[in-house]
């Protein structure tokens, strides 16, 4: 352990959390987290630390950067996962601190020695491979239940489930309602780190299971659209923001009312709502390839719905896409693309044409380069 003594030597310092459970799974260890046991605020920034905290006292260690909190109980009072009082004195144990804490794989610590503290056999569950609640508070912070839904995303390929008794308890915090006092932010940043988990779709069929999924995203609350949603999610253009497309391949069978009224129930950043859109017209264009024989028209709908001509570096990611499972296509976008673009505006504006005229002169030009590339292809 790398506890600062000269700092914080007359107290009690523990290392909590991620950092404990993923060392002795063998998971990569990317934070560290401190609690501090017998201190006061006044203590922590008399020797340099920076508080952090609004609602409850963290701070930064002035050399390390790490995050220090004090030892703190927490009070239900108020819906959602901010509805809490906290208490933090130097009275308050590290077991108390502990017990506050969702599963028991989360409410382990070490000493400065390395030694393991352990009150609710976190260490047990992490060799049965299982995630359970600490306590019957899971119900009072309905973010436990995004926060279990995450945690088997990442570990269900090393064999975890969660325990039977913990999947109780989520249905009962989403039966009580107590899961719509999220907020959409707090919703989708659970999502963006599920969807960069190993295993994204074991998120969604929890949320599925314990009917937040009905609550939050019901467009994809169906066996067969996260049955497709898996299958799409694992064929990935190389070299490309996963959780970004793995959201977008999730949500390409969903129609466009659908596919937009989840995004706009989670608040999703415009750059996932654009890419989702973007993949959803490719995923339409492989089909109308599929179908029958693909005119220039069929091309050319497809560069104005993805905004190509003002966005040329949307073309090579959706065309690497197509590339995993129409190789052909992607051969024939790359061809009608570079024809298209070998048109330029200057040119037919040197020829004297002007607003309205130009757009359309434009248009037709390019669609002509594009049948060009057509007669190249058998698709």
């Amino acid at each position: 352990m790398n506890e600062p003594r000269d700092v914080l030597e007359d107290f009690a310092v523990y290392r909590v959390g991620g950092a404990v459970r993923d060392a002795r799974l063998g998971w990569p260890v990317t934070d560290e987290d401190w609690v501090v046991v017998g201190a006061t605020p006044e203590a922590l920034t008399a020797r340099g630390f920076i508080p952090v905290g609004r609602d409850f006292p963290v701070f930064l260690h002035p050399v390390t950067h790490e995050e220090y909190a004090l030892a703190r109980t927490e009070r239900k009072q108020g819906h959602g996962y901010t509805g809490f009082v906290v208490h933090a004195s130097p009275e308050v144990t590290l077991e108390e601190d502990l017990a506050r804490r969702d599963l028991t794989i989360n409410a382990m610590a070490e000493d400065a020695e390395g030694h393991l503290v352990d009150p609710f056999q976190g260490a047990q569950d992490l060799e049965a491979r299982v995630l359970r609640h600490v306590s019957e508070a899971f119900v009072e912070d309905p973010l436990r239940v995004l926060r279990t839904a995450r945690f088997w995303a990442r570990y269900r390929d090393l064999g975890f489930v969660i325990a039977d008794d913990t999947k109780r308890l989520m249905r009962r915090l989403c039966g009580s309602g107590e899961i719509g006092h999220l907020v959409a932010e707090r919703v989708w940043q659970e999502t963006v780190k599920a969807l960069a988990e190993p295993r994204p779709i074991a998120y969604f069929r929890a949320l599925r299971e314990c009917g937040a999924l009905a609550v939050w995203m019901p467009e994809l609350d169906d066996d067969h659209v996260l049955a497709c949603g898996e299958a799409s999610m694992a064929v990935l253009p190389a070299n490309e923001e996963p959780a970004m497309w793995r959201w977008a391949r999730l949500l390409e069978a969903l129609t466009d009312d659908a596919r937009d009224a989840l995004c706009e129930r989670l608040r999703v950043p415009n750059a996932w709502r654009d890419l989702a859109r973007q993949v959803a017209r490719t995923r339409t264009l492989q089909q109308t390839a599929e179908g029958r024989a693909l005119a220039a028209n069929d091309m050319m709908a497809w560069f104005d719905a993805i905004d190509a001509w003002r966005r040329r570096e949307r073309v090579e990611p959706l065309r690497r896409y197509l590339a995993l499972t129409a190789p052909a296509l992607a051969e024939f976008v790359a061809e009608a693309w570079q024809k298209a673009i070998e048109i330029e505006p200057r040119t037919l504006l040197d020829e004297g044409y002007r607003g309205k005229a130009l757009g359309e002169a434009l248009g037709q030009r390019r669609l002509e380069a594009i049948e060009d590339a057509v007669r190249m292809y058998d698709l």
